[in-house]
């Protein structure tokens, strides 16, 4: 007796990864602990390691599945589409809390923080410095990514390899730029409300940037390996669609926190 799978769903294999990212989490968090209480970094790096192992071996069953069994078809794709941007509107709730925070502490300044906004003693940066910069430098990478895009649709690879490399380097540039600027601020975390919601709004938003430069480094390689075509390419789609998320974030966090919390 023959079984015919002739559908345009793909029910994918028994896989260990979701438990051993279970496992690698788990050692994380508790490595962390660790860390806080008696200075021991062992466990937390070991939890870093299964981690990362987990998600190279995760993503290379993804790829194998995608580009060389041929099982994203059509319909996985839309699917696929509709579960990126699902991510992205629960991405940009988890923002929304943050400003809230911002605006609910700001146009209505508690006694205790000098009923003035920034509060008393606290010295913001100058929006014209360096996260002007940083804006700038992401609305580029946002205008080369989109060339990468139009690059793939037109099948020129050299030109989507340059574009690519650009925005990554752009990426990593507003990351060390935004690692400088937290050495040489004048508050900390600990300072007040103001000092929470901007660290917590804006390392957020770098955590964001590092996980999506992350994700167009992978889509460089797979490019350069030829796992894209005009035709395929939805995780390169995918990417792009994050990368103009964290740009959107960015010009909020610019004008509201930097230049009008100021």
């Amino acid at each position: 007796m023959t079984m015919n799978n002739n559908h345009p769903f793909h029910l994918v294999n028994y896989s260990p990864w979701p438990l051993s990212g279970a496992i690698g989490v788990m050692t994380l968090v508790t490595g962390m602990i660790s860390w806080f209480h008696k200075l021991s970094m062992n466990l937390m790096i070991l939890g870093y390691m299964i981690i990362l192992l987990t998600m190279y071996q995760w993503w290379r069953d993804i790829c194998r599945e995608s580009t060389y069994q041929g099982n994203h078809t059509i319909m996985v794709s839309k699917n696929l589409q509709w579960g990126m941007i699902l991510f992205i509107i629960s991405e940009i709730f988890f923002f929304i809390s943050f400003f809230w925070a911002f605006f609910h502490s700001s146009l209505s300044p508690n006694i205790e923080i000098g009923a003035m906004w920034p509060p008393y003693n606290i010295v913001p940066f100058n929006p014209l410095q360096i996260p002007l910069l940083n804006t700038i430098i992401l609305i580029t990478s946002g205008v080369s990514v989109t060339w990468t895009h139009y690059s793939i649709l037109k099948n020129n690879f050299s030109q989507t390899t340059q574009s690519l490399i650009i925005t990554i380097a752009l990426g990593i540039y507003f990351t060390m730029l935004q690692t400088y600027e937290y050495f040489e601020a004048p508050f900390t975390i600990a300072d007040s409300i103001y000092g929470s919601t901007f660290f917590m709004a804006t390392g957020f938003h770098g955590l964001h940037v590092i996980i999506g430069t992350t994700f167009l480094t992978i889509c460089l390689i797979r490019h350069l390996i030829s796992h894209f075509s005009n035709k395929h390419h939805f995780g390169f789609e995918a990417a792009i669609w994050y990368w103009h998320f964290v740009d959107v974030i960015w010009l909020f966090l610019f004008i509201s926190i930097y230049w009008w919390g100021n």
